[in-house]
């Protein structure tokens, strides 16, 4: 079982972000640890089971009191019966902002049992974190990282974004250098994308932005590909990349297509065949639970052609790859020629230029699929 819970809150609304936040200055702390554990309570049994992985993700988890992600591990711990002496072999991740990480707060997450910290630096310019709406400046991300290191949470990922508007003048190659100066164990790096409703996609549509230039994106994910490499990480999925032993288990668990658990509002489920997802207001999932009612909004029983393009997606993204059966022979050919895939040990895996031009590879794959 791997188990994702979803704390929504935030103190303010990125430049870039569309997911399902609560912007609060107060962190209904206790009634958000309540309903989480009641909507456990309420799918009984049936999803309880041995975990491999626990992920509090956002919003930003880090804003809980550390008391209240103490009593949410430890109910969790009683509900699937984890020994404490487990947490030693269980990956526990928290989603953390750099302004939130102090000595004291860290000590109490190892204390809780969080053993990984996903830290959102996002960039190492203080006037592109100005632009993106973050709360913190540059010089918290090290001292957070110092902190973490100084309580002995070592497998720290630093989260980090590309493909920034020109007009930012945001030095790609400079925010690289200091990442890998502090030595984190995995890294993610996610290119700018413009989604309805945000912040961003009023500026551009008002002209004060530009888009995201596509051969920007191209060159600064070939550059980082190069400069990760060179300094030991590996790319194990199209976005991350770890040193050895590092990569993130919960995450390569959704990218395999196992099973897992979502708590909180907004949060996925997946059995294997069927997807469903809560609400993703904090209101009305609290107010469901609250009540005794399934906060569940959605569900949705995917077909065998939807399994089967989820299937070569996932593969195609990973270092793993697909089996060279999956891939008519001129497709095959004809991709190998343009340095888009290798071909190794029957298995096709793409390259850094292919994986920029996934959509496409499993366009070509499964065009009825697709089309559907």
């Amino acid at each position: 079982m791997h188990l994702y819970v979803h704390v929504p809150f935030c103190v303010r609304r990125c430049s870039y972000c569309d997911f399902s936040i609560a912007v609060r200055q107060r962190i209904p702390a206790r009634e958000y640890a309540d309903a989480v554990l009641a909507e456990l309570r309420l799918l009984g049994s049936a999803d309880s089971g041995p975990l491999e992985t626990l992920y509090f993700g956002g919003g930003t988890p880090s804003l809980l009191p550390p008391g209240a992600i103490s009593r949410l591990l430890q109910e969790l711990a009683l509900i699937f019966r984890i020994p404490h002496s487990a947490f030693r072999t269980l990956e526990v991740t928290l989603e953390a902002n750099p302004e939130d990480v102090t000595p004291q707060n860290a000590r109490a997450w190892r204390a809780a049992g969080v053993n990984r910290v996903s830290l959102g630096a996002q960039s190492f310019d203080d006037g592109v974190l100005a632009w993106m709406h973050r709360s913190h400046d540059a010089a918290r991300i090290g001292a957070a990282v110092h902190a973490l290191r100084g309580v002995g949470i070592d497998n720290i990922s630093l989260d980090l974004i590309f493909a920034l508007p020109a007009e930012l003048k945001r030095d790609w190659s400079r925010d690289l250098d200091l990442a890998l100066s502090l030595r984190p164990s995995h890294l993610s790096l996610y290119g700018l994308t413009v989604e309805a409703r945000t912040p961003l996609a009023r500026w551009i549509s008002r002209g004060a932005a530009t888009p995201p230039d596509d051969e920007r994106y191209a060159a600064e994910y070939l550059l980082a590909y190069e400069r990760l490499a060179a300094a030991g990480y590996r790319f194990y999925e199209i976005s991350n990349a770890a040193r050895d032993g590092a990569r993130s288990r919960h995450n390569s668990a959704y990218w395999s297509g196992r099973p897992y658990l979502g708590l909180g509002p907004a949060a996925h489920s997946f059995d294997g065949r069927s997807r469903r997802w809560n609400l993703s207001a904090w209101e009305a999932y609290r107010r469901a639970v609250q009540a005794g009612r399934s906060p569940v909004e959605s569900e949705e029983v995917l077909t065998a052609e939807q399994q089967e393009l989820e299937r070569l997606y996932l593969a195609l993204r990973t270092e793993e790859g697909l089996s060279q059966s999956d891939c008519p022979p001129d497709r095959l050919t004809a991709w190998e020629g343009q340095g888009w895939v290798e071909e190794s040990g029957g298995r096709v895996r793409c390259t850094a230029e292919g994986w920029l031009r996934l959509d496409a590879l499993v366009r070509d794959l499964t065009p009825r699929a697709v089309a559907s």
